[in-house]
């Protein structure tokens, strides 16, 4: 064990770490609800060190009874203890495995949450630069490197500083020499662990780095979209061969690995064989010559196997130590970036009855992204430093209850923009949104949640069930108002065709129903929300005329007594607006309805010419 101990701390000793003192205070302060239990697993660890130590000296006295004819009943007696001290070991061994395992598992589960609670609460633009893979490591790789500083690391330097100093006090006691000449044969144990340990390492991280391509070439092509596009312009055989190919080396990796490792823990088995042969031959020698007792050789032997583990250990331990560290450091660094979208303190809600949206002179820029990401979450050497730039220039409108605004405009004119701003998947920087007058910045979550329902251009559903995609929008929902939804959203043949019905699984991002299906969906969805401000993003974009045709009667069901806020796409939902408004470059350009804004002949007439009227023929 302490070669495999040696080899592992020589790897991590390649890398160079410091750690400051405000983590190890963090790190200090987030252990604090597990401080008993870390006291208890220190004095157990204190135990199992000193029985360590303490059966080589035992057995030693055993020797020496024997070969001076001590009595029967002192031999029996010391293999006794010393089997009662196996027991001890063996039963504090099996508590100490047992607090160790609730200690580490309970500051997984702290870290694990504290993390994924801040990151729920960080804005849209987080997510839409951070790599899901990476965020994804700090929730695994870095929570359980930072849970072995509780339990490997800490335990390891506990047990072996106390091995080591209660080993070297006997050690010396007995013979000083002996002791001195073990301790000259250490550069034999720890130099191969080095050099073998710089080899090793090179060799694992390159593997790391192949495993983490095959990762992602998996990950992007087991994906419905990615499958598709594969099949669509890929080449298996490509594919294969570099996939292949980068599997080939891991197993070559591998194989040179296990050879290192082999000849490194031989390497360390002949050094302790030939300290040992050293202790028994100057031992031997010291005891022939009445200096030593033949049972103190046994016991300089048996300790000298129980010298260079705690030795080499606490050599280590700063580097063990430190790599538990950084684990902590990278959890840090995401609990540290702070949400930009908050709940005040005492925030209030939306009073019943019918509510108006409402955008007062609203200024807006998508933030830097200094202020919502990390680099190493993108994966980049430095973030990139642009924002800031306005893409909403005083924005003001009304939608009263009730009434349908429709959004029209040049793509990038800031339309979705709009439509974000309302849910605060951004805040304003200038300016107002208001719910029945009340500053949306004022509304707790809860409420915002409960008043405004949103249906985006892509409708992603979850991996799960109809009813389990449904009921994430209202858990308290019954079946009979499910089934009303789904009948509302022009779904209900559908599903009642299906053999498992509300229990049938949909997929990866719904991709087991069809593109109207899937909207169709994500509008029950939202029915069965009951939102009294509706905001549609598109909602129809990219559908065939007959599920355009399906979506639109879910749509008019969704809209009916609603107040309703629309990113037009198709010319129905524009000509049926109470409201138009023309978005142009970051302004509200023109309003209006239909017949005033074409009677206008300005921006809307002329997109209405360029993009509009040829579905008006189709239409026609």
């Amino acid at each position: 064990m302490s070669g495999w101990m040696a080899l592992d701390s020589a790897m991590k000793g390649n890398e160079r770490k410091t750690v400051s003192r405000a983590t190890l205070r963090r790190v200090v302060k987030f252990a604090g609800p597990h401080r008993r239990k870390l006291i208890v697993f220190v004095i157990l660890s204190t135990l199992g060190a000193v029985i360590t130590v303490a059966t080589p000296v035992l057995a030693g006295r055993v020797v020496d009874a024997i070969v001076n004819d001590g009595s029967v009943r002192t031999v029996v007696t010391l293999a006794m203890i010393i089997a009662l001290l196996a027991v001890v070991d063996a039963v504090n061994g099996v508590v100490e495995r047992k607090q160790s395992a609730e200690i580490g598992e309970g500051l997984i589960l702290d870290l694990r949450q504290t993390v994924f609670n801040h990151v729920q609460q960080m804005p849209l633009a987080f997510f839409t630069r951070t790599r899901t893979g990476a965020l994804v490591s700090r929730l695994n790789s870095d929570v359980i490197g930072a849970q072995q500083a509780f339990t490997w690391t800490l335990s390891s330097v506990v047990s072996n500083a106390i091995a080591l100093a209660l080993t070297l006090g006997v050690m010396l006691n007995y013979s000083w020499q002996i002791t001195a000449l073990a301790l000259a044969m250490l550069p034999l144990f720890v130099i191969p662990a080095r050099r073998f340990g710089r080899k090793i390492a090179g060799l694992e991280r390159e593997a790391a780095n192949h495993n983490s391509a095959m990762t992602t070439q998996m990950t992007e092509r087991f994906s419905a979209p990615g499958a598709t596009l594969v099949k669509l312009f890929g080449r298996p055989a490509v594919e294969a061969a570099e996939f292949g190919e980068r599997a080939s080396r891991v197993r070559d990796i591998g194989v040179k690995t296990a050879m290192a490792q082999w000849i490194f823990l031989s390497a360390l088995g002949l050094a302790s064989a030939l300290a040992l042969a050293l202790v028994y031959g100057l031992g031997g020698y010291f005891a022939l010559q009445g200096g030593l007792e033949a049972g103190t050789v046994v016991t300089m032997a048996l300790l000298l196997t129980r010298l260079y583990g705690p030795l080499t250990g606490l050599a280590s331990a700063r580097v063990d130590v430190m790599a538990a560290m950084v684990s902590f450091e990278r959890v840090f660094e995401v609990l540290d970036v702070k949400p930009l979208i908050t709940q005040k303190p005492d925030p209030v809600e939306v009073p019943e009855g019918p509510v108006a949206l409402e955008f007062d002179d609203v200024r807006f820029a998508y933030p830097s992204a200094d202020k919502v990401s990390l680099a190493s979450l993108e994966e980049v050497a430095v973030l990139d430093t642009r924002g800031g730039e306005e893409v909403l220039k005083g924005v003001t409108f009304r939608v009263e209850p009730g009434q349908v605004v429709a959004l029209v405009g040049s793509s990038g004119a800031g339309k979705s923009t709009i439509a974000a701003l309302a849910p605060r998947l951004y805040d304003v920087d200038e300016g107002a949104i208001r719910l029945a007058g009340i500053d949306v910045r004022d509304l707790s979550f809860k409420s915002l949640r409960e008043t405004l329902g949103m249906v985006t251009q892509d409708g992603h559903l979850f991996h799960d069930t109809i009813k389990g995609n449904l009921l994430f929008a209202r858990p308290d929902a019954t079946d009979e108002r499910i089934w009303e939804c789904l009948r509302q959203a022009r779904l209900l043949d559908l599903i009642e065709g299906l053999p498992d019905q509300l229990d049938t699984m949909i997929g990866e991002r719904g991709y087991r129903l069809s593109g109207g299906e899937r909207q169709r969906l994500t509008i029950a969805r939202l029915l069965l929300a009951r939102p009294r401000v509706v905001i549609l993003d598109e909602a129809t974009a990219h559908l065939d005329s007959t599920s355009e045709a399906a979506v639109q009667a879910a749509l008019a069901t969704a809209l009916a007594g609603r107040t309703a806020l629309v990113i037009a796409h198709r010319l129905s939902t524009i000509r049926n607006a109470d409201l138009i408004l023309v978005i142009e470059d970051g302004r509200v350009a023109e309003r209006g309805t239909h017949e005033v804004l074409l009677a206008r002949r300005g921006r809307y007439a002329e997109l209405y010419e360029t993009q509009f009227a040829p579905e008006a023929n189709q239409l026609s």
